[in-house]
């Protein structure tokens, strides 16, 4: 069974944020593979159904991003996962140029507050995780009021597209592995 998570901040406020990007690609795969998530449970709303044939959990911590590690430390336990091979976890990137992809098998949280708190509360860097580029905050702004800001039209329609691709790279790793969508999806978004 796969877990999977995109991370983000619950309320009407934070939505359409650049923070709230995993949120978006939850409920993307959602709707396309018909899964309601709705239920409450594991500091999360969750949904139960099934991804490329295989039995998942989608999940939106509610924990506010700072704390994602909670939830997704409850949602592993309770469903006895393998964070290395069973977890997938959906993250807004500033060092990434907007709707660019960049799935890994592990790594650091650089510099990313909810993957640090997952990182701190799992003990490992092993997990999959899926970076969405939000683009680098400008010059002069506060990193927190820039992830926290409201996608531009325009960026919206990019960020859209970039959500769709993330559901189709998570079919992808489902369906064979990390290293195939790896190599799918690790380029630079089309101009």
């Amino acid at each position: 069974m796969y877990i999977i998570v995109g991370l983000g901040n619950p309320g009407k406020e934070y939505d359409n944020t650049r923070h709230n990007i995993g949120f978006d690609v939850v409920d993307r795969l959602a709707d396309r593979e018909n899964i309601a998530v709705l239920e409450k449970k594991h500091k999360a709303v969750i949904g139960k159904g099934y991804v490329a044939g295989k039995k998942c959990i989608l999940a939106k911590p509610q924990t506010f991003m700072n704390l994602s590690g909670e939830s997704v430390r409850e949602l592993v336990d309770y469903y006895k996962a393998d964070p290395e091979r069973e977890l997938l976890v959906i993250s807004d990137d500033v060092s990434l140029e907007p709707g660019q992809l960049r799935v890994r098998k592990k790594g650091s949280a650089g510099g990313h507050n909810g993957l640090k708190n997952i990182i701190a509360r799992l003990g490992t860097e092993n997990f999959i995780r899926i970076r969405m580029g939000v683009g680098e905050k400008p010059k002069g702004y506060d990193l927190a009021d820039y992830v926290l800001g409201h996608f531009s039209k325009d960026e919206r329609s990019t960020m859209d597209e970039a959500a769709e691709r993330a559901s189709e790279a998570i079919r992808m790793i489902i369906m064979q592995d990390a290293e195939a969508a790896m190599n799918a999806f690790n380029k630079k978004a089309a101009k």
